[in-house]
């Protein structure tokens, strides 16, 4: 993940309640029109709960899979 992948993952983020699963996020990110980008970076994180935003954006992979 690049320092912009990272901004548009926290951004896209915002506003969401904490804790949340992977499955949440990638919902949350798709319904506030986020790019393809950062879904694919949201879709690569492992499944689990994430306690807050930050942790979320540090977990996505560095080099998401591409679809």
């Amino acid at each position: 993940m690049t320092d912009r992948d990272e901004l548009r993952a926290s951004k896209a983020l915002q506003g969401l309640q904490f804790p949340t699963t992977k499955a949440d996020m990638v919902e949350y990110a798709r319904e506030r029109s986020a790019s393809e980008g950062t879904l694919r970076a949201l879709e690569a994180l492992p499944e689990g709960q994430y306690a807050n935003r930050e942790q979320a954006v540090e977990s996505v992979p560095q080099r998401p899979e591409q679809s």
